[in-house]
């Protein structure tokens, strides 16, 4: 089976070089020409703690792809996924397949585009930053867990779990939706930890009334998901369990949920989010409109107020057009709102 990656930065990038080294038939596309120039020229490089490592890869931007794509990982931001799509669809064979491999709630955007009989969900929590052209940094390991939509099992996704095995360790799961929902509703406490220049665990060991802002973003989310239907699962610095009790007081809970993320985040490479990156570092409009703004959306159509989370948003895109500045000053703002 030949394999499409497309969008070949942090996640897809070390997710392409690992099946290439592996042997498999891979094929990198990227709208970055000098990316795609670099690692068609030098390969592409992929650094760790233990060391560095440059793989030979084949890369070719967007309007270069052929089709008969049987199976296609995207990894494109969230707001990109649309125009990804407009590709990737009329050239998917009527067998293949498209897992996202994105942040946010792609899979049903992905399904309503070349139907859920060829979208396999999928989480991935393992870290990356692209740095350079042909060059990326793995960040921190994490949970990687496939899943068809509608929860049967299938020996598609066992072979794609044995499949990805050499990127991460991989499971499949029946539930599916409940973990990258999970991923989803948490990630709302990552994007306003990238409203400070600081690592993800001084935000989250800042102060007791920094905490309660952080439970009550998540758990803001995790209304609309659980009022969706949706069974939230576990996974690695994240249990659903815990900011339900949280929220009703309960200050073990709390304390244990923000340790629990400051010492995932002290063992990382990557420290700081990818949102804080397209800010700081890139100074790029980051995917937070399509990811918070898409749980908004949710909300507002189920009757569910989320008032924090639209504030998180507004203040996300004043720092992306530069009418406000990284700053402790931003969190305080959303810690009075709750």
């Amino acid at each position: 089976m030949s394999i499409t990656v497309f969008g070949a930065g942090a996640i897809g990038g070390i997710t392409g070089a690992a099946l290439a080294r592996a042997g498999h038939d891979v094929l990198l596309v990227d709208r970055a020409t000098d990316h795609v120039a670099a690692m068609n020229a030098r390969g592409l490089t992929i650094e760790r703690r233990d060391g560095t490592d440059t793989v030979p890869v084949r890369a070719i931007t967007p309007d270069a792809l052929g089709s008969g794509l049987e199976l296609v990982l995207l990894a494109v931001k969230s707001q990109d996924t649309d125009g990804a799509l407009s590709v990737l669809a009329p050239r998917l064979t009527p067998d293949g397949a498209i897992v996202s491999l994105q942040n946010g709630l792609n899979e049903e955007r992905i399904a309503a585009a070349v139907g859920a009989r060829r979208t396999v969900g999928c989480l991935v929590n393992w870290a990356a930053d692209w740095t350079a052209p042909g060059r990326i940094v793995h960040g921190g390991e994490g949970a990687l867990v496939l899943g068809e939509l509608d929860g049967r099992p299938s020996a598609r996704v066992s072979a794609l779990a044995k499949l990805l095995d050499v990127v991460a360790p991989t499971r499949v799961t029946d539930n599916i939706l409940g973990y990258t929902w999970a991923k989803h509703v948490y990630g709302a406490l990552l994007v306003a930890t990238a409203v400070v220049d600081a690592h993800v665990y001084e935000v989250v060991e800042r102060s007791p009334q920094v905490q309660r802002m952080l439970i009550a973003l998540v758990i803001e989310s995790m209304r609309v998901a659980e009022a969706a239907g949706i069974r939230l699962e576990p996974f690695d610095e994240y249990d659903p369990a815990d900011y339900r009790a949280a929220a009703r007081g309960d200050a073990a809970a709390a304390a244990r949920a923000m340790a629990i993320i400051a010492r995932h985040y002290r063992a990382h490479t990557k420290t700081k989010t990818g949102i804080w990156r397209d800010l700081a570092v890139r100074r790029r409009k980051t995917e937070v409109g399509a990811l918070l703004g898409a749980t908004v959306a949710k909300g507002r159509a189920l009757g569910i107020a989320m008032p924090l989370t639209e504030r998180l948003i507004a203040v996300i895109e004043e720092l992306e057009t530069g009418r406000r500045v990284m700053s402790w000053d931003n969190i305080d703002e959303l810690v009075k709102l709750v």
